[in-house]
């Protein structure tokens, strides 16, 4: 698209000359002058099978029409994802249109409801964060590294981070059985650390990798408060029931490790549940008066269950005001302007992430040699019957399974072709791994496309000599490869398969029951 503007000479000039840097760099390359190679319409019909006439046609359309660009989340989700939102954003600059009501770009917008919601800037209400002593961290889609990899180095957003040896694992929120890649090489990496310790409410496959796990409460279960800085409503969250066989509130559990190291008055402030919450409330309610936004005291806001602050007075348009001024109004970038062509990235010397927005073939994709092995590409999504992996026990996401196994989506020639039947159990593969899954025959899927949600908790078993997930968790297909040394993300939709009937029997999928105990371990408060 940003050749035919450039082409056809409409790109906006004085925007990029007043408010980008890179430009005359980042031309050359789409132009073709630096390679030989213009990235024309006709360059790229092929490699996205959408007809160069479409895309010159989008493309001269938005130049003449006020344009809002917008990305979901997922496309960065993949092998060199940062590509495609910084080429969105150079094409802003070429539109000319960052700034302007109702133009410009933006990101996320459909992923969750927080995204471009009209809001003031207020706080949320949390704990007061603490600082990590050890003043070290790493991108979380490198765990498997950073747990299998000891003392070699990872490259990461133009630092050397050399990995450190991993003696124990506490993990409190969240399940990388759920949601990182390669599950298969996680576990091996989990088998390092002498202690794993786990807080959760649930038999997830983390807790079931855990030498310890202390029993959490649900929110069911303990009195708290929802709040965003990106919504409106602050909810009072009033426990429902009593905490359930051993769960304890997080809090509790974390006072008592304190206390076993001598400092539990300084962990706990000698506040408990009730104190923590008037205190985190009364805070936030100080500091929305110094905003000019009053709001209710913790006792009013306790029994009618929820704060609504008021909606911004004027409207919002973001970067209005570097668009209107950008001396004056720069942006957090080095240069205080839209970088097209970054001189930062640039002098970290990526060959995967260069200086400006590039098209850089993944290890796995249609157009590629591994295809001619595993010939269908796996989307992974979202779950319409449960939030990630939660409520995969429930009635709700029981219903929507195919002899108790995640549906994955194909279209009917590629069942035709392999010979599958709608609604049988079939085997998904790839070098990394292997699930069973319901196949759901539809037009909606691409041919060449495959997709499966995630979140169908994961339930290894080894079947005929080879380890299969037998419930149906895709993401032991998934590759565990950073985006680039820039961003080191999941690049989970840059995944290649094959399908295949089963024709065995079907194993019995017991995720869902806890597992038994071993002897000699033990159950306490």
């Amino acid at each position: 698209m940003i050749h035919a503007i450039a082409a056809a000479g409409l790109e906006d000039g004085d925007f990029l000359a007043t408010r980008a840097t890179g430009w005359d760099r980042f031309r050359r390359y789409v132009m073709g002058e630096c390679d030989g190679t213009p990235k024309s319409p006709e360059w790229a019909a092929p490699l996205c099978d959408v007809p160069a006439e479409a895309i010159r046609a989008l493309a001269l359309e938005a130049a003449r029409t006020p344009t809002m660009l917008t990305s979901t989340w997922s496309l960065q989700r993949a092998e060199h994802g940062e590509q495609p939102w910084w080429a969105l954003i150079a094409l802003a600059a070429v539109l000319g249109n960052i700034g302007k009501p109702g133009q410009g770009v933006a990101f996320g917008y459909g992923s969750i409801n927080g995204m471009g919601t009209p809001r003031r800037d207020l706080p949320s209400i949390n704990l007061p964060a603490t600082r990590n002593p050890v003043g070290l961290s790493i991108p979380v889609a490198r765990v498997t590294e950073l747990l299998e990899s000891p003392g070699e180095v990872l490259r990461y957003n133009g630092r050397d981070i050399t990995l450190p040896d991993i003696r124990m694992v506490f993990w409190a929120g969240g399940n990388p059985f759920h949601h990182h890649q390669d599950l298969n090489r996680l576990a091996r990496a989990f088998c390092r650390p002498d202690t794993i310790v786990v807080s959760e409410p649930w038999w997830t496959s983390l807790a079931r990798h855990a030498d310890i796990v202390l029993p959490a409460t649900t929110t069911l279960e303990r009195n708290d408060i929802a709040s965003s800085s990106r919504d409106r409503f602050v909810r009072a969250m009033h426990r429902a029931i009593p905490p359930q066989g051993l769960a304890r509130n997080d809090h509790d559990a974390f006072a008592d490790i304190a206390d076993a190291l001598g400092y539990r008055a300084a962990f706990t402030e000698q506040r408990d549940e009730s104190a923590w919450l008037r205190s985190l409330y009364d805070r936030w309610r100080r500091a929305c008066a110094t905003l000019g936004v009053e709001v209710p005291d913790f006792d009013r806001f306790w029994e009618e269950g929820h704060v609504e602050l008021p909606p911004p007075e004027e409207t919002f348009t973001s970067f209005a005001d570097f668009a209107r001024d950008p001396e004056a109004n720069p942006l957090a970038t080095p240069s205080g302007k839209v970088e097209v062509f970054s001189e930062t990235v640039a002098s970290y010397g990526a060959d995967d992430c260069p200086g400006h927005p590039v098209w850089l073939p993944p290890s796995e994709w249609l157009g590629g040699e591994a295809a001619s092995r595993h010939p269908l590409h796996l989307l992974t999504t979202q779950p319409e019957t449960r939030l990630h992996g939660q409520l995969d026990p429930g009635r709700v996401a029981a219903e929507s399974k195919i002899a108790g196994r995640e549906p994955i989506r194909m279209n009917p020639a590629d069942a035709a072709a392999r010979g599958l039947a709608d609604r049988s159990v079939v085997r998904v593969h790839n070098d990394r791994g292997a699930c069973l899954a319901g196949l759901v025959v539809t037009e909606a899927v691409r041919p060449g496309v495959v997709a499966m949600s995630t979140g169908a908790w994961w339930d290894p078993r080894v079947v005929d000599g080879q380890e299969i997930c037998v419930h149906g968790n895709p993401n032991v297909l998934t590759p565990d490869r950073g985006t680039s040394a820039l961003g080191q993300g999941c690049s989970a939709q840059s995944c290649l398969v094959q399908v295949s009937a089963w024709t065995g029997p079907l194993p019995e999928v017991s995720v869902h029951r806890p597992p038994a105990i071993a002897e000699g371990a033990s159950a306490r408060p």
